[in-house]
Formats: structure tokens, sequence, C-alpha cells
């Protein structure tokens, strides 16, 4: 099995990258925010592997950060989702608005993601709570902390409803959150974050 692998990249697509380790190219499927941060054509890569050996399929899962495959292997455990889905939250939405949307029960958000259904988002929130709050209470959590009164989930709500990347939505909202802490009302918030994007 896989863990790791680092070789130079000779293909990249929005959900494939193709590896070259020695005399071998290995095709390697990533989430679309992993896309957004390879590095060009015939340079080094490193990324994380999961590797799901199906009847059908064997299949290589490749990510940046060692979290996301960490959550990626957590999240093909639930049932109902599977590697496709699996792929599809970590490349849609950041850890620390995933982790957020979970812990606030934020049905909403989750359901915005390619392939996540209302019920899909609501067996999500369940099965992954304890996960994240046992996680948060050792420290490790990624949440933004402002996530407690929803005004961040709200504002990447509504920036996601107008049509709006969530990756984009997420790093818009979180740079205004970051400049001004303060700031209260979504609105304003809003039409800040529609500022950066």
């Amino acid at each position: 099995m896989f863990a790791s692998m680092k070789g130079i990249l000779r293909e990249k697509e929005p959900l494939k990258a193709v590896l070259e380790v020695g005399d071998i190219c290995y095709r390697i499927s990533i989430p679309l925010s992993t896309y957004t941060k390879l590095p060009d054509l015939s340079e080094t890569l490193f990324l994380y592997l999961s590797q799901v050996i199906r009847e059908d399929s064997n299949t290589l899962y490749g990510f940046i950060a060692k979290e996301e495959r960490d959550l990626f292997e957590v999240l093909i455990t639930l049932s109902g989702i599977g590697p496709k889905t699996a792929i599809a939250i970590i490349g849609h939405m950041e850890m620390s608005l995933l982790e957020s949307a979970i812990l606030n029960s934020d049905i909403r958000i989750l359901s915005k993601i390619p392939g996540i259904g209302k019920k899909t988002a609501e067996k999500l929130v369940i099965e992954m709570r304890d996960k994240f709050k046992g996680k948060k209470e050792k420290g490790g959590t990624h949440s933004l902390p402002s996530l407690g009164n929803n005004l961040v989930a709200d504002a990447v709500g509504a920036l996601m409803n107008l049509g709006y990347h969530p990756l984009d939505a997420q790093k818009a909202v979180q740079a205004i959150h970051k400049e001004s802490p303060e700031m209260g009302d979504l609105g304003m918030l809003i039409t800040a974050a529609l500022k950066k994007i």
C-alpha cells in the first residue's frame, strides 16, 4: 500500500495528475483544491496517497496535505460516502469550514458540495461530529474563531448562493475576517468579501 510519492509532474487536469517516479508514471486522482496548488509540469511534486482497491478498480488518490489524506480515509468509511464523494468534499471545502459546518450542524453549507444532498449532509454531521469534537478537545481543530456565531459560515453560504466557488468564497471571507475580526454585520462582511474575489 502506498503512503506517499515524490516524482516529476508529467500531466495535470482538474481531477487527475500523472507523476513519474523512476521509469513508471502513476495516474493519481486528486481533489480540485489540490489541482490549484500543483506546480508547473516537469517540476517535482510530493503527494500523500491513499489507495482504494475495489472489485473493478485500483485507484490512487493524492493530496498535498497529510490532514486531507487522513480526512479522506475517514470519509470513505462512512456509509453512503465513496471515494468520489469524499474527494468532492475535500476539493470544494477547506478543512476549517468543513469542521465548523459539521460542529455547528450547518446542513445548508454542506448541501452545497456537489454530490451531497440534504440526507447525506445530515448523515455526515451525525457521523463526523464526534470525530471533530475529539480533535477539538485535543486542541487540534482548524475551526475559525467566529464560526461559533455562524457569521463567517453565513457569509460563505451567501457567496456560494450567488454562484461563487466554495473555495473562493471561503478564502475571501477568511481574509476579511483576519483583517477585521470585529466586523459583526453580515451584509458588510459579504460586501467586503465580494471585493476580494
